[in-house]
């Protein structure tokens, strides 16, 4: 089984929270919609060695809810206020899907009200930096196409107790919490609170991920658009190494804890070298280290091309006995491409051999971009599920992507672990041979 697959016997219960049967018809009756049934499913494993091993556990297949929207509602849609909330980092596709899940709750469901909260969690609490903002079709006609996000974000927990009773105090029937693994464990924790006191109201997580690493999904919105980006980056590191003798560039891309980003940006651009990423330990020196393997490319080629995932050989940083984390609880890594950087310039001027190095990193650039035009679809499709989900009265739950479809995921999967490249994948395997590296091994490369 894959190593870093979900094994049958770490998963939760799938079955999604409710809080009551739905009683009312949907208003997209009117509009002759096709509706799905809650008994439609959608199978967590398609490989056939997890689906042995799933049987082998006696158990039923293990299934998600089919996404969409059901004939069915919980809310009665003209009484019910809504709240978005974003919280993290800045990812293309946010104001995306922040337009579409209004203009589905006001023009398909024709609800009272929706409110966006400012700055994340914070904008929930009692001591709410800013007002909530009253989210209308002309204020979020056009946000979609530009980057960032309307509502702004931050990190960091807030009282619970605190963000329920404000939304008790507002009405609030129905809030959306758009973030990744701490946002998500935030939307559980609230979930808790609320079921604890008795009150109707739902939940619903949209995951948001630039470096597509949320446990449970295939597919994140803003991993399409990074990846885009990235390539632009190292085609501009490609030129500025082949422009200059022995010139190297160097591009560190997002990846805080899995190498995604820099590994499908790798596969879009095959002049990639040299790889890196965490899930793979970087080896500098020795017989087979790094950086000989440079300088037999820069001998034989005079030019390489380097890409390296944000947190990739945190063991180089002589820092790993620290564990510094941000507001979110994030682990605060080092920043391996300057160390690289250092080690590589270092090492050439030893040999006294000459070096031309280019350091590119478009991290902060990314981030901030208006999504691409397939993350926008996807974040079309993505906010709409989750409006059906939430109208029906589902909570505790994200609107994820699983084999082809969109589907209903409890949180308590999507914060089980960090979804991580496999080094003996094949994902990974085709980066190493696109490169020219040999796993745990480094050649010249190619061409």
């Amino acid at each position: 089984m894959d190593a870093y697959s979900l094994r049958p016997d770490e998963l939760p219960d799938l079955a999604i929270d409710t809080l009551g049967s739905p009683m009312i018809d949907s208003p997209l009756i009117e509009g002759g919609r096709h509706f799905i049934d809650d008994d439609e499913k959608v199978l967590l494993y398609s490989h056939s060695e997890n689906l042995k091993a799933s049987k082998d556990t006696g158990k039923e297949l293990p299934m998600f809810e089919r996404a969409g929207p059901r004939r069915k509602i919980f809310f009665e849609p003209g009484k019910l206020n809504c709240g978005i909330v974003t919280c993290g980092g800045l990812c293309p596709g946010l104001n995306d899907v922040i337009r579409t899940i209004t203009l589905s709750l006001l023009w398909q469901y024709r609800v009272k009200t929706v409110f966006g909260f400012r700055y994340g969690y914070a904008g929930l609490s009692s001591k709410a930096p800013e007002e909530p903002v009253l989210l209308t079709p002309e204020l979020v006609n056009d946000i979609h196409l530009r980057g960032g996000d309307i509502l702004s974000s931050s990190r960091g927990p807030q009282d619970t107790d605190d963000m329920v009773d404000n939304l008790e105090k507002m009405g609030i029937g129905l809030l959306f919490t758009i973030g990744g693994d701490g946002t998500l464990r935030g939307a559980r924790d609230l979930t808790e609170t609320i079921k604890k006191r008795e009150l109707k109201i739902s939940v619903i997580g949209i995951p948001k991920t630039i470096d597509n690493d949320i446990c449970g999904i295939e597919q994140s919105f803003g991993f399409s658009t990074a990846v885009e980006a990235a390539r632009s980056a190292i085609c501009g590191a490609h030129e500025e190494a082949r422009g200059a003798w022995n010139g190297v560039g160097l591009v560190k891309l997002m990846g805080r804890d899995s190498g995604f980003i820099a590994a499908y940006a790798t596969l879009a651009n095959s002049d990639v070298n040299f790889c890196f990423i965490p899930e793979v330990p970087l080896v500098l020196e020795g017989e087979n280290g790094f950086l000989q393997a440079l300088e037999k490319r820069l001998d034989k080629k005079h030019h390489a091309l380097i890409v390296v995932a944000e947190s990739a050989g945190q063991h180089l940083t002589g820092k790993t006995g620290t564990q510094k984390r941000d507001a979110s609880g994030n682990i605060v890594r080092e920043d391996i491409g300057l160390i690289l950087k250092e080690r590589i310039t270092q090492y050439f001027a030893e040999k006294k051999k000459p070096l031309a190095l280019k350091y590119i990193d478009p991290s902060y650039i990314i981030r901030s971009l208006p999504a691409d035009s397939n993350d926008s679809a996807f974040c079309v499709m993505l906010g709409q599920n989750a409006v059906h989900a939430g109208l029906s009265g589902r909570t505790n739950m994200v609107v994820g992507y699983r084999n082809q479809y969109f589907v209903h995921i409890p949180i308590s999967l999507t914060i089980l672990k960090r979804k991580k490249v496999d080094p003996d994948g094949h994902l990974w395997q085709t980066v190493l041979e696109t490169t020219g590296q040999a796993q745990r091994r480094f050649k010249t490369g190619h061409d």
